[in-house]
């Protein structure tokens, strides 16, 4: 089985956040980038198949040099060999286009992304790349079983789960569930020295279109001062309550 494993680098969530260009673009310096939780958990499970099932496990990724240790990390938990496609990752469209031509053209029976990045949150690279390569679809997967060419998943859905069967060549969008966080593997020092020596593929963009533009971003309002109020004070607690938070 050959899967590809969609990886995003994204901020890590204790970076600081600020703004450039009137607040038109994201300003990198100083942030720490990680991958993409929902894309770890997918690149967990597809090393559960390639130890019991022996799976080959590409990683991929579209962006620039910038984003090469993010791949350098996952070739260290154990991915075969990563490739980056060399275009800026600025809308979720093209970045689909660019992923589904790195599917077409690798013959994959699985491709495994992350639900959603938490970075922009957009949530639709997964199921576009499926439609883009007419491949089955399952988001929001917390499970996935593989039997030869036939796929079963559990998917998480409003207020329970339901579990489908497909066939490959398959897409899932995946999230916590789908491994635990237990099961996360951080590189050990001898993962992390094969890694170098691991191929990482630069491949040309395929000149995918972008169909939005980033106007402006705005940060959430500062939070508000604290009020204490006394232990013995639930006629004061229950009026801030009801008239300034508007809580009940």
């Amino acid at each position: 089985m050959k899967i590809l494993v969609c990886i995003s680098h994204v901020p890590d969530t204790t970076s600081k956040i600020n703004f450039t260009d009137n607040d038109s673009k994201f300003d990198t310096n100083g942030v720490q980038f990680v991958i993409n939780p929902n894309d770890e958990f997918g690149l967990t499970r597809a090393m559960w198949f390639k130890e019991k099932q022996g799976a080959s496990v590409e990683v991929v990724t579209v962006g620039g040099v910038e984003v090469e240790p993010t791949l350098r990390k996952a070739l260290a938990i154990g991915a075969d060999t990563a490739i980056r496609v060399d275009a800026p990752a600025t809308d979720g469209y093209s970045v689909a286009q660019e992923l589904a031509a790195v599917v077409k053209e690798g013959g994959y029976d699985l491709v495994i992304g992350g639900r959603e990045s938490i970075d922009y949150n957009g949530g639709m690279v997964p199921g576009m790349v499926a439609a883009m390569t007419g491949a089955s679809f399952v988001n929001t997967c917390i499970s996935l079983e593989i039997d030869g060419n036939n796929a079963t998943a559990i998917r998480e859905i409003d207020g329970g789960k339901e579990t489908v069967t497909t066939t490959l060549p398959l897409v899932i969008g995946g999230q916590k569930g789908l491994v635990e966080e237990s099961d996360l593997r951080i590189p050990n020092m001898r993962g992390i020295m094969m890694a170098r020596k691991k191929p990482l593929n630069v491949k040309p963009a395929a000149q995918g279109s972008e169909e939005t533009k980033t106007v402006s971003f705005e940060k959430p309002a500062p939070k508000g001062d604290v009020k204490l109020v006394d232990a013995d004070n639930l006629d004061q607690l229950i009026d801030l309550l009801h008239n300034e938070a508007k809580a009940i």
